[in-house]
């Protein structure tokens, strides 16, 4: 499956972004999503998860709260909705699909290529 996250700007702080990941080449629906971000001189982080159907979500204790993960089988397309963005959200932020509901970073077979959210302070 090939996916294409966007969506990214510059906001300011406590403001909102929504993200969306797009994906194409196989069944959208038979994997579940994730959305994970990578600050500079950082590892990459998980930030949110979804399951094929929408039903079960995963957040980080960091974005719990203020963000929220969502999906559209229609469209074939997951969303992150970041409300009360902080300076430390800041990172490129990528998309990932796989078979199974994870928020490990290495069970992700397939991964897009990242949106860049940049907040002021």
């Amino acid at each position: 499956v090939q996916l294409q996250a966007f969506g990214g700007g510059l906001v300011q702080a406590g403001g909102s972004l929504r993200l969306s990941c797009a994906a194409s080449g196989r069944t959208f629906s038979r994997y579940a999503m994730g959305w994970f971000r990578q600050a500079p001189g950082k590892e990459r982080e998980f930030v949110a998860a979804i399951g094929l159907t929408g039903g079960s979500t995963y957040y980080s204790a960091s974005v719990k709260g203020r963000f929220t993960i969502s999906r559209d089988n229609s469209k074939n397309t997951v969303y992150l909705q970041m409300n009360s963005l902080k300076p430390e959200d800041t990172a490129v932020y990528y998309c990932a699909a796989d078979g199974t509901l994870s928020w490990r970073r290495d069970d992700y077979d397939y991964w897009g290529r990242g949106t860049q959210v940049t907040v002021s302070s």
